[in-house]
């Protein structure tokens, strides 16, 4: 396989689990949780005494998942997967959630955009870790605010969306270090 056709293949994946933590994340958020609040969030622990509802696990993967869509396929992808993920956001949310699930995701998308892109071909696992934490803050305040009229899950969903960019950050240094090995430029 040539090292193209294997940046190609490994960007529509990434593109494909980018798409899904967007139906994922709306059905987390109404599903899954250690207690469901009446009309509002399931939610679980994130840190101790700190709860956050359950989506934010997918929010912040999709934050990583789109950084590496834009890596390997390029950056009009990584704008297309926004716009696209924006649609999905709107289309599968609870009708009460449409607005906030559509708006926050399109707006932290986009800063996760801005300050990855001009970091990403020098600083990799800075650009990432970069851009997901600026892009988890604006998403987490967009979308409790318009959901729900409260930040009172703030910090619990700028840690459950942390945890998964923490997580994903071994991911991202192996990606680099092989990128480099094999001379696998990015898109």
């Amino acid at each position: 396989m040539t090292l193209e056709r294997r940046r190609n293949l490994e960007g529509y994946i990434f593109l494909i689990l980018f798409c899904l933590t967007i139906p994922a994340a709306n059905w987390m958020i109404g599903h899954v949780g250690t207690a469901c609040l009446p009309n509002g969030p399931c939610v679980l622990p994130v840190a101790p005494h700190m709860l956050a509802p359950s989506g934010v696990l997918m929010i912040g993967a999709a934050l990583v998942l789109r950084d590496l869509v834009q890596r390997r396929l390029g950056i009009l992808f990584g704008v297309g997967a926004i716009l696209v993920g924006a649609l999905l956001s709107a289309a599968i949310a609870p009708p009460a959630l449409v607005t906030a699930s559509a708006v926050a995701f399109l707006l932290s998308e986009f800063a996760d955009f801005v300050v990855y892109t001009p970091l990403a071909r020098r600083r990799l696992v800075t650009a990432v870790i970069a851009s997901s934490l600026v892009g988890l803050v604006v998403d987490s305040i967009v979308f409790l605010w318009l959901a729900f009229g409260s930040l009172q899950f703030l910090e619990g969903q700028v840690i459950g969306k942390a945890w998964m960019v923490l997580l994903a950050t071994p991911l991202i240094s192996y990606l680099r270090r092989r990128d480099e090995r094999l001379g696998l430029t990015p898109a």
